[in-house]
């Protein structure tokens, strides 16, 4: 196994992990939009990060999840489920997780938690799809 397929895998894992926490707290009510948030933007960066490093494609250190998507795009690589839309979960990566949430009506739109739950899992398969078996 090459060292970037071994990166991949690794990153593979690690995004299970913010799933594993993003799909308990996402039933929980009470759990802070910022929190879901987080955990969305981080399985989907892991996610787009473990195609990337799949492919050999050196990637910058960032959780500006629209360049990783242009980035893939800007390789030939089959796009993300969501990819117009995953750039609503940067913010989430720092910006919004050490200040304060937006009103609703400012830049940032509101999060929906289903949306943020199916968006994570269908970008942890789509990465699944080519990182494991190399379809694209």
């Amino acid at each position: 196994m090459s060292k970037s397929s071994e990166h991949a895998r690794l990153l593979l894992e690690k995004a299970d992990e913010d799933l594993y926490v993003l799909q308990r707290l996402s039933r929980d009510e009470g759990a802070p939009i910022s929190v879901i948030g987080f955990h969305a933007q981080q399985a989907v960066e892991k996610c787009l990060k473990a195609v990337l490093a799949g492919r050999a494609v050196a990637y910058p250190r960032t959780h500006d999840v629209e360049g990783l998507v242009e980035l893939i795009q800007d390789n030939g690589i089959a796009m993300p489920p969501e990819a117009d839309r995953l750039h609503h979960l940067t913010p989430f990566a720092a910006e919004l997780r050490y200040g304060s949430m937006p009103a609703e009506n400012e830049t940032a739109p509101a999060l929906d938690r289903a949306w943020a739950l199916r968006c994570a899992c269908e970008v942890r398969s789509w990465a699944d799809a080519i990182v494991e078996t190399g379809r694209q």
